[in-house]
């Protein structure tokens, strides 16, 4: 009876304010001129609710929301124009004890149904927590329009989200199965037999978000404020006695359904202060990325010199010390005519377009007046990847501005790797390279976070014909990994001792091998390393890749015999070996320069499987993507988490303004077990070749003047 009168007190509500908002406000407008504000667990909405608004295609946020007895840490993706997903970790309650805290992961997405005109609202669906512990696990359908400076929004929800109670589940009347709302929380990870829109009640929610005029203080205006209002659907304050809140009496339940708070968001920063559940004070604050106009520093390039009106003396040794000035190493030069071969190496650049600019740039003073093609191959890891035709009264013309980067792209002809044996004469070099690493470990009950900071220096040296010593020594400089519990993993603990290889290899060798990697045939890669491949595992890999040149997929086969290596990380071995290896396709999808890889094989840890990865790739050259995978080990024997899957952002080190081609992977796991573990290996041939592609070129076009 107390539920009825409580949801009869809300709907009275949202009904005379909704009848005051139609009597008052200004005829609708587009949202678009207004972006929307966080929630506080992540992703675009009002308080606690999501709405039906969304940050702009691309953008990624991370943020912390805090409260008492919660702290939510999150990362949202704007996946594509239509698509919000969000990966939470919290710090919550312990809702079995009713004391203590413990720590919880979630992922959801939001869908948006319909774009807001100026006579409709946009909507969106979403399920929130539809993999994890199903804590917070919710579905909603959530409206929102604006009026001038007001943006309305009125939604239903469902599981947690619908523990208000204001009525019965209306989707009951399509048939009894929706009154039944299985929850199965286990360790976490599994998605249950389909228990969306399911339970026997359902409440709406809603609010409104006012945006502020600017605030006149004595350091100048603050603008960007906005005043938000929310009646929420969740009627729990927290998870003793768990949900539904009616089987549990009073325990966990929130004072009051209605919340308030003032937010503040400017290009990339949100911040906010709210009053929750009449008791709780909650400062949420996050950042914001748009990977799609992240622009690296800019680099002054030398201007492209006219071609010499006389004869070069000895120009073949002139265009040799040009490329070693440039940052290249000359591997061969051979001049035919109208025709100039060129291959290099160690390129500063990870785009084709940019190494074949700057490489015309740098032996322009140096080309015969007659040469009119530089045909150039381009070489990494001791491989050709990429083999061009670049014309040279294109490039001229772009860089006196009577033509363009475009212009020069379709002047330009790619072709297959490894047709002939020029540059087989390669006399190799070496590098040297210093760099911090930060190893992170997710989801250890005692810890929210564990992470180790080291120092981190490798070598490699090229000896010619693809052959290759590298190696590397870390050290330890800061961190709380080592003091992480032991494993208590079923399986053979492949991954899970990460904090006892973090106490015990405090000084590291974390590889140390011999590699080769050559031309197999046309558009036909192959590698073989041998040595320590891994900080866990040691052995010999094999893998061989086919990759056409002007299609836009690959596919690749790689097989592995391993040992364990010893937690120090140094040149013994574990009793553990196994085989391991996957055939693998890779695919350009035609969406939203979408990429897709599937791999399947056997694991590290001796199971057979799958793994599925979707990324996308922006123009600034970040990727950001998801994989998981999916093995012959149940769900009850992986252990907490259920299955292995993560996301992963793969940065451009040229963005921060450094000379280099490599790009810093960062993956974030929301609790790392033993299933569905990979090998880890330097230089696989599909991240060694992948930028000598037709579509690579395309895409990477205007760095030919930039």
């Amino acid at each position: 009876m107390a539920g009825g009168c409580r949801g009869d007190s809300v709907r009275l509500a949202i009904t005379r304010a909704a009848l005051l908002l139609t009597l008052l406000l200004p005829l609708p407008t587009l949202a678009q001129a207004v972006p929307g504000t966080g929630s506080s667990l992540g992703g675009v909405g009002l308080i606690e609710a999501r709405n039906a608004r969304f940050r702009p295609d691309g953008v990624v946020e991370a943020g912390t929301t805090l409260r008492h007895q919660r702290r939510f840490h999150f990362l949202t993706w704007q996946a594509l124009p239509w698509l919000e997903t969000t990966f939470r970790l919290a710090e919550r309650l312990d809702g079995t004890s009713g004391a203590g805290m413990t720590t919880d992961r979630a992922f959801d997405v939001k869908l948006r149904l319909l774009a807001e005109d100026d006579w409709h609202p946009a909507v969106a669906i979403g399920l929130q927590d539809f993999i994890g512990t199903g804590i917070y696990s919710g579905e909603y359908l959530v409206a929102s329009k604006r009026f001038g400076p007001l943006d309305v929004t009125l939604g239903l929800g469902w599981g947690r989200l619908g523990t208000g109670a204001d009525f019965g589940n209306p989707l009951a009347a399509l048939s009894p199965r929706f009154d039944d709302r299985p929850r199965e929380v286990g360790q976490g990870g599994a998605i249950n037999t389909f228990p969306f829109f399911r339970g026997e009640d359902a409440a709406l929610f809603g609010g409104l978000e006012y945006s502020l005029p600017p605030v006149w203080t004595p350091w100048g205006a603050v603008e960007g404020l906005r005043g938000k209002l929310e009646v929420a659907g969740d009627a729990l304050r927290d998870e003793r006695g768990g949900w539904p809140a009616q089987t549990t009496g009073l325990r966990g339940l929130a004072d009051s359904r209605l919340n308030y708070g003032l937010h503040w968001s400017n290009g990339w920063l949100d911040a906010g202060l709210d009053w929750v559940h009449g008791t709780d004070l909650l400062f949420r604050l996050s950042a914001r990325l748009d990977p799609e106009r992240v622009q690296a520093p800019a680099v002054p390039l030398p201007a492209l010199a006219p071609r010499p009106l006389a004869p070069v003396a000895a120009p073949a040794d002139a265009i040799r010390a040009a490329l070693r000035e440039a940052g290249f190493r000359p591997v061969a030069v051979e001049l035919r005519g109208a025709e100039a071969r060129i291959a290099v190496a160690g390129a500063r650049q990870r785009r084709l377009a940019g190494v074949a600019g700057r490489v015309l740039r740098a032996v322009q003073p140096h080309l015969p007046r007659d040469v009119e093609r530089v045909r150039l191959s381009w070489r990494r890891a001791g491989v050709e990847v990429a083999r061009l035709v670049l014309p040279r009264r294109a490039m001229e013309a772009a860089s006196r501005g009577e033509g363009s980067a475009e212009e020069v792209f379709f002047a330009t002809t790619l072709s297959p790797t490894g047709t002939d044996a020029f540059g087989a004469g390669d006399p190799g070099g070496a590098s040297f390279d210093a760099v911090p690493r930060v190893s992170v470990l997710l989801g250890d009950p005692s810890r929210t976070l564990r992470w180790q900071l080291s120092a981190l220096a490798g070598g490699r040296w090229e000896m010619g014909g693809g052959l290759a010593l590298a190696g590397s020594l870390s050290r330890s400089l800061a961190g709380n990994l080592a003091g992480a519990p032991p494993s208590d993993s079923l399986l053979p603990r492949v991954r899970s001792e990460a904090a006892r290889y973090a106490r015990e290899g405090e000084t590291a060798i974390p590889a140390l091998y011999a590699e080769r990697i050559a031309g197999l045939g046309p558009d036909i890669f192959g590698r073989l390393t041998a040595g320590f491949l891994e900080p866990m595992f040691a052995g010999v890999s094999a893998e061989v890749l086919w990759r056409p040149q002007a299609r836009d997929w690959a596919l690749g086969a790689e097989v592995a015999q391993v040992a364990q290596r010893d937690y120090d990380q140094r040149l013994g071995v574990l009793g553990y070996s196994v085989t391991t290896g996957h055939v693998s396709a890779y695919a350009d999808l035609p969406w939203y320069n979408l990429q897709g890889v599937v791999r399947a094989g056997r694991y590290l840890a001796g199971d057979w499987g799958a793994t599925v990865e979707l990324s996308r790739r922006f123009a600034s050259g970040i990727e950001i993507g998801g994989f998981a995978t999916f093995t012959d080990v149940p769900f009850s024997r992986f252990g907490e988490g259920s299955f292995d899957r993560g996301v992963f952002i793969r940065i451009p080190l040229d963005l921060f303004g450094l000379a280099s081609p490599a790009v810093a992977p960062v993956v974030v796991r929301g609790v790392t077990r033993d299933g569905g573990a990979r090998l880890s290996v330097d230089n696989p041939l599909w991240a060694v070749t992948r930028e000598g592609r037709a579509r690579a070129l395309r895409e990477g076009f205007p760095a030919f003047l930039h």
